[in-house]
This record gives C-alpha cells, sequence and structure tokens, in this order.
C-alpha cells in the first residue's frame, strides 16, 4: 500500500493532525491506522480536560506559563511552555467549530481547577472530556473523502534505511500487522506520524487502556530516534480500587478540585502534613504522599473522601465515575471511595523539536509518545491534550511544506520491500508471551514505579533481560503475532526506562530514587 502521508494512532493527536491535513490540502492521500476501532484510545479515557485561559478577567497566559514550569520542576522547555499556552485558546475554538461540546455556565464555558492550577482554567465535557472529543473528531474526520481509516491495524516497525539499503536518513512508512488475520502489510508513504501515546501497560496499576504498550516508543528505539526523560512517568493519584473488569478506573482530580479529601487508614486527613496545598498539590507530591501512606498501614489503599460536596453537583458533574463506583457496591455519595496511584501519563518520549520533527526526516510525533519540552519532570494537570492539540497543528503545517520538498521518487516508495519474517507460529512458544508480559509489569511496578532504589534498578535491568532474551527468541522462531510485538515494545521501552533512571543523581518532578537523598 502506498500512501500521502501515514498517521499511526487514532486520538486526540492523529485525528487533529489528519483533519488540519485534510482542510489544507484535499488532494493528498492520509491514512489512519488505530490499533483498535477508532474509539479505543488513551484520549477516550481523559475525564478532566483541557487547560486553556479563556477567563482573561481573573486568568492569564503568565498565569499558566508559571503554573506549568512550577509543575515541570526547572525541566520545562520555557519557549515551548510560552507557545503552547498562547495558541492553546485559538485551538480550543477549532475544536469547537469541529462539533465538541464543552459544558457551560451563564458567561460562557464552565472551568474547574486542578492541582498545580493557581485558577479555574480546566474546559471540560461533565466527567468524560476525552470521550466527547474522541467522538466529535471521529464525526469529522469521516466527512473527508482523502481520508482512509484502517481499524484493529497496529505498527511492528518503522521502514528505514536499514530496510530499503538508501542513505537518505529518512522514514519510508511502515510495517503494520492486521491484528484478526495476522498478517503484516507494507505501507509506503512521505510522512509517517507517530500518535501512538505513552506505555502505561508496562506497570500493574495504570489507567491507560489495554492498548498502551508503547508501540511508537519502541519502534521509534529499534529506527535509532532519540528518546528523551523516560523515567518521568505520572502517576495519577487517584485510580479506584480494586479494578473493574481487568481495567484500573481513573477518579478525576477534578473531584479533589470540588473538594474531595484524602484520608488513610487511621481516618486522618494526611495531605496538609506534606503540601500547604494540599489534595491541590502537583499530581507527584499527591502521589508519594498516598503511597508513602500506604507503605505506613496494613492496607493497599486510602480513602478520598466526596461527602463534602453538594450531592446534585457530584451527579451532574461526575456521572462516569458515580456509575463505575456502584459496579463495585459503591456509592460515593455516602461511602469513602479506595483509592491508589496508577500509571498515567509519560511526560518522556521521542524528542522533536517545535513543530513535531524528529532527527530521522519524514518522522513526526506528536502526543503522549512524544517530548515536546512542555511537561519537564512531572505534567501539570490537563495539559496533555493542550499540547496534542498544539502539536498536532504545528506538525501539520509543518508536513505540508515537508511533502512538497526534495522527496524519493515515486518508484523507490513502490519497491519498499514487503515485510520478511517467519510464517508459522509454534504455539508452546507464543503461550509464554502473557508470562512474560505479566512478569515485566510486576518488575517495574516494584522497581521502577512511584518509589526506586539505585540497587532495585539494577536487578530490574538484570531481571528484564532474561525476558528480552526469551521475548527475542520467540520473535525469531515464529510468526510475528500482535502479542509478541507488543511484548517487544514493552521490553524496549521498559529498557531504556531503567537505564535512563540509573544515570539520574536527583530527585526532581515525579522522579524519586530513596538513594538519591542526601
Amino acid at each position: 500500500m502506498i500512501t500521502d502521508i501515514l498517521v499511526i494512532g487514532s486520538g486526540i493527536s492523529g485525528l487533529t493532525y489528519a483533519i488540519k491535513i485534510g482542510e489544507q490540502n484535499p488532494e493528498l492521500q492520509l491514512t489512519i491506522i488505530s490499533k483498535n476501532n477508532l474509539l479505543e484510545t488513551n484520549t477516550r479515557y481523559a475525564q478532566g480536560g483541557i487547560a486553556v485561559v479563556s477567563n482573561f478577567q481573573k486568568d492569564s497566559y503568565d498565569k499558566h506559563i508559571e503554573d506549568t514550569l512550577i509543575a515541570g520542576a526547572g525541566k520545562c522547555d520555557k519557549e515551548v511552555v510560552k507557545f503552547v499556552v498562547e495558541e492553546g485558546h485559538e485551538r480550543l475554538q477549532e475544536l469547537m467549530d469541529w462539533g465538541t461540546q464543552f459544558d457551560k455556565k451563564e458567561k460562557g464555558l464552565h472551568l474547574t481547577k486542578e492541582g498545580g492550577h493557581s485558577e479555574n482554567r480546566i474546559v471540560h465535557h461533565k466527567d468524560s472530556t476525552g470521550l466527547e472529543i474522541q467522538e466529535s473528531l471521529i464525526r469529522k474526520i469521516k466527512t473527508f473523502p482523502n481520508i482512509s481509516l484502517l481499524e484493529n491495524h497496529t505498527l511492528v516497525d518503522l521502514i528505514t534505511d536499514h530496510h530499503t539499503g538508501s542513505l537518505n536518513k529518512r522514514c519510508y512508512g511502515a510495517y503494520v500487522i492486521q491484528n484478526l488475520e495476522q498478517e503484516i502489510i507494507r505501507i509506503s508513504s512521505k510522512i509517517t506520524v507517530l500518535s501512538t501515546g505513552g506505555a502505561g501497560q508496562l506497570f500493574s496499576h495504570t489507567t491507560n487502556p489495554l492498548n498502551a504498550t508503547g508501540d511508537g516508543l519502541g519502534a521509534a528505539y529499534r529506527a535509532k530516534v532519540l528518546m528523551k526523560a523516560l523515567p518521568f512517568v505520572q502517576f495519577h493519584p487517584t485510580a479506584l480500587y480494586p479494578k473493574i473488569e481487568g481495567n484500573t478506573f481513573l477518579i478525576s482530580e477534578a473531584v479533589r478540585g470540588e473538594g474531595g479529601i484524602l484520608i488513610n487508614s487511621k481516618g486522618e486527613r494526611f495531605m496538609l502534613k506534606y503540601d500547604p496545598n494540599a489534595e491541590l498539590a502537583p499530581r507527584d507530591i499527591v502521589a508519594r504522599s498516598i503511597a508513602n501512606e500506604i507503605l505506613k498501614s496494613d492496607q493497599e489503599y486510602v480513602y478520598l473522601d466526596c461527602r463534602n460536596i453538594n450531592k446534585q453537583d457530584f451527579i451532574n458533574q461526575f456521572p462516569t465515575i458515580l456509575k463505575n463506583c456502584k459496579k463495585i457496591d459503591l456509592n460515593p455519595l455516602i461511602d469513602l471511595i479506595p483509592v491508589i496511584p496508577a500509571a498515567h501519563y509519560f511526560c518522556g518520549g521521542i524528542q522533536v523539536n517545535p513543530f513535531g520533527e524528529t532527527i530521522l526526516k519524514g518522522l513526526y510525533a506528536i502526543g503522549e509518545c512524544s517530548y515536546t519540552g512542555l511537561h519537564g519532570a512531572n505534567r501539570l494537570a490537563s495539559n496533555s491534550l493542550l499540547e496534542s492539540l498544539v502539536f498536532s497543528h504545528r506538525a501539520a503545517l509543518n508536513s505540508l511544506k515537508e511533502i512538497n520538498g526534495n522527496l524519493p521518487s515515486k518508484e523507490f516508495y513502490e519497491n519498499v520491500p514487503e515485510w520478511n519474517g517467519a510464517q508459522y507460529i509454534y504455539d508452546e512458544k507464543i503461550s509464554a508471551t502473557e508470562k512474560l508480559k505479566k512478569n515485566l509489569q510486576k518488575i517495574m511496578a516494584s522497581k521502577v514505579g512511584i518509589f526506586k532504589t539505585s540497587e532495585g534498578l539494577i536487578k530490574a535491568e538484570s531481571e528484564l533481560k532474561e525476558i528480552f532474551l526469551k521475548t527475542k527468541d520467540i520473535y525469531n522462531e515464529n510468526k510475528l503475532t500482535l502479542e509478541v510485538c507488543e511484548l517487544r515494545n514493552m521490553v524496549s521501552v521498559a529498557y531504556l526506562m531503567i537505564k535512563q533512571s540509573q544515570e539520574l543523581k536527583e530527585n526532581i518532578g515525579v522522579f524519586y530514587n530513596h538513594d538519591n537523598v542526601a
């Protein structure tokens, strides 16, 4: 298959990028691949909303910039923070023009407050903002006849000079596996865009969906693209305990913004002793505080107390949370909600410039899989969807210039080789992949989670090597399957995270190694 632009991932970043291209140049052929159906993305599960300065009487760009820099613990790129915050208002308006609905009040948008923000600036759709955005973008994308949608397709590897024998230092598309048929197809493209999300599935508890296995990160690493700041994994402080049907459900930070408080197993409110902002401190502080309280107790969770929030307000603003709590026989209007920290967002990723370009020509990365410099060592709540909108816009405009540049010939793309690999599956090897995946998650959760030690990181590297060797054996001797693709990517990202964690000698943002304490 040949296309002008290949977009890998169908969340807010990939769809926004594609809509921009479709509007600017309807002659270009775009192909979007989605790992599952178009709806099943990390974006869908975003509850809180988008941090955008809207109330200019109380709020300002300078305040939002300052909040972002403080949360990022001095590791943000100030120029990136500035243009993302300042361009956000226009990008939000475009999103609304495309049909996305946000909650309103008499004089405009209803704005909530989340941890680390000095003002109310979170634009939202009840507690299911991501779902509303995802659905509206899907409706919009289907209006473009030049955009093809391939659901249930997963990235295997990027096509580079390694596959073509050329010396252009360029990406030429990707090899993609059809999830159902388990067949690998070649998609050649002039521009390739990674919008594949993060890798929350590296950990036992994550708010990410099952498909968040670091596919873009792993493929970029194998293509020798620069990766930065992977140890800065943000753990959301409040995920519902236990899991619901095998998935960890997020309790939005907006609940604490509306007055929810955290109490420990002794019934004590504890956040005030850790930070003067209490429950609305930056996420890294709240997550570590909760983890510390859990370590000191004889239970695996703390409690979120929402009983002081007006009942009707809770029902109106958090219907999804109410519905999911009731699945485990909890009524948050009268009951305490057991919560734990869970892997939530990768602040690091594929290093890009202010237009989403990687060091490999023809390859862009946008959204959570990228490292733009916006988040630094800790993402400010609800800045991720903002980043996606701004960088998707910038990457699209830059791509339109790039695609008219000096590119290889049409014949070159037609002659990119097909995938060359084993044709048979040996069941006894393939059955081991799920066990290896669970072992990897156990290693990462226990030794590379919220709290780390230097000895633990060394042990994690040694234990991961065993999983790597077994995965390599399966990969080399079997026909490639989706499960093996995912495990291969998880091993790659886990290795990079461990090695970069060993190099960090200071505790900053979301990163904390007990041995770095003076």
